[in-house]
Order: structure tokens, then C-alpha cells, then sequence
């Protein structure tokens, strides 16, 4: 990982950051069929500003990869078959547990150089230290959208405020209505939890992105920050990294809600396990 150790605080929080990637002599060692590199960064910019703050330490709102944001973070494309080999590095002040969907992984390498095969160990979230990097491959055996993302919620987010205060379960009607005598448009949000904001399009001061955004095939995502997905097709040419669009289920291959008969749940009034009957699977093609 490259930074310039000259007004260090300076150049990195205004982004002078990034990777070198040495490829073996040998191509035989190692190889994978797509490589793939996450270098995880951070930066305070108040919105509607265009500087970044060079004094934070740990408040930062806006949690990046390659200095992107979701939904602005080009996806994972990949061939099913394909040998994959995804290196994260970390240039920000915390670690991160990275996490990927539909997949277990394995480590093949750290700073200390590449993991022997026989102590390779199997993941599925891998917590990337302060300055450090890691890689972990896997086969793309499974067809699919699969999430991959840092698993501390907040920096799935954008844009994020510190000192909003919690209305969970608030009534602000008797507040709302005094508000609007003043400011008309004035609408309260926060009663109902924070995922209002992924079907919203507010106008947004400059210079600034909304909270949770992201919309797919089934609605909004409500995501930010630290979020993409990796995407298992059919059919890709080893040089198209282009995004084949949603995946599309075959048919008896989705979730769906349950509308039949609910069994009787179990109540317990003593120390003993009692569990609750399991229901006959009904598959519908």
C-alpha cells in the first residue's frame, strides 16, 4: 500500500492513497482468473463543502472504497467457474470486518507474504487491521447477486450525522404542526427508524449524497458507504467487467411470504427446551 509519509495527516485525508500490485515472474504461482482490489479509505466532508476536515481522528461520515460510495461502486463481475481473488488494504483509522454473501472463502495472503495452501483457513467475514492488507479466494460455484460489504452498520452509510437525536416512537404531530406554521414543507422523520431515507429523493445541499440509497429489483437497498455486490453469471468473457444488470431467479428458486396455516408456537414455563413442531415443506414450481 502506497502513502507519503511527508504531512501525512494532510495528504491522506485528502486522499493520496493506493496500491501497488507486484505480479509473480512465474504465472503459474497463484493463479486466479479475476483479481479484484478494495482499498478501504475514509473522509469528513461536512455537506455541501468540498475540502475534507484534516484534523478528524475518528468521526469520519463518509466510508469509501477506492474513494467510491455505493450505489457508485462498480459491482463484482465474475464467470461462474472462475477462480476469484479479492485484496483489501485498510488506510483508515479502524479496521473493518469485510463480509461477502453466498460464499465461504479463503485466506491466501497477508503482508507477511502468501498463506501456504495447507494453512489456508476458511471465512466468511475477514477483519482487515489499521494498515494492513489481506487477500481471500473462492470459486464462483453460485449463480447470483451476492452483498459484500463492511459489517459495522454504520459504515454502510453515507453522509452520516453524530448528534441526531433517537425519535423512535416519538408522536411529533403536536410538533410538526407548530413547525409548519413557520416552514410549510417542514416533514418530521426519525419516529419509524432511519429506512424512510432509501425511498426518498430530497433535494440534498451540493457536494453531498443521501444517507441510505440504492434501489434493485424488489425496491429500495438502503445502503451507502462500504457496499457492493458481487455478481456470478453465465457466460462472461474474461476481459467484460461490464455489469450484467439484476439477477433474475428461475422459477421455485425465490423466497416468497407464507400465507398458509401457522402451527401452534411453543410456550415454555419452565427451564426445559420445548421446541415447536416443524411444518411439512410444501415446494411450489
Amino acid at each position: 500500500m502506497y502513502h507519503p509519509h511527508a504531512d501525512e495527516m494532510v495528504q491522506m485525508a485528502m486522499g493520496m492513497m493506493g496500491m501497488f500490485v507486484v505480479h509473480p515472474k512465474d504465472p503459474t504461482f497463484m493463479p486466479v482468473d479475476r483479481d479484484f482490489l478494495i482499498m478501504l479509505n475514509a473522509f469528513d466532508i461536512d455537506p455541501g463543502t468540498y475540502v475534507p476536515r484534516i484534523m478528524t481522528m475518528a468521526d469520519f461520515n463518509l466510508w469509501t472504497w477506492n474513494s467510491r460510495i455505493f450505489p457508485d461502486i462498480d459491482p463484482l463481475v465474475v464467470n461462474k467457474g472462475d477462480k476469484v481473488r479479492v485484496r483489501v488494504g485498510n488506510l483508515t483509522m479502524t479496521n473493518h470486518p469485510i463480509h461477502m454473501h453466498g460464499y465461504d472463502f479463503k485466506v491466501t495472503c497477508t503482508d507477511g507474504g502468501w498463506v501456504p495452501e495447507a494453512a489456508q483457513w476458511p471465512e466468511v467475514s475477514i477483519d482487515i487491521p489499521v494498515g494492513a492488507m489481506r487477500a481471500y479466494e473462492f470459486v464462483a460455484e453460485h449463480l447470483g447477486d451476492w452483498a459484500i460489504h463492511c459489517h459495522k452498520s454504520h459504515h454502510t452509510m453515507n453522509a452520516m450525522g453524530h448528534d441526531v437525536p433517537t425519535f423512535i416512537g416519538v408522536d411529533k404531530k403536536p410538533l410538526t404542526q407548530k413547525i409548519r406554521k413557520f416552514q410549510p414543507e417542514y416533514m418530521p422523520m426519525g419516529t419509524a427508524g432511519m429506512a424512510d431515507m432509501g425511498t426518498m429523493e430530497m433535494p440534498l445541499p451540493d457536494n453531498t449524497v443521501p444517507m441510505m440509497t440504492g434501489w434493485g429489483p424488489y425496491g429500495p437497498i438502503e445502503m451507502g458507504g462500504m457496499f457492493s455486490v458481487v455478481k456470478v453469471r453465465d457466460g462472461i468473457d474474461a476481459e467484460d467487467y461490464s455489469d450484467p444488470g439484476w439477477y433474475v431467479n428461475p422459477p421455485g428458486e425465490q423466497a416468497y411470504e407464507w400465507t398458509g396455516e401457522l402451527p401452534e408456537f411453543t410456550s415454555n414455563t419452565s427451564p426445559k427446551t420445548l421446541l415447536t413442531p416443524k411444518l411439512t415443506p410444501i415446494f411450489r414450481l
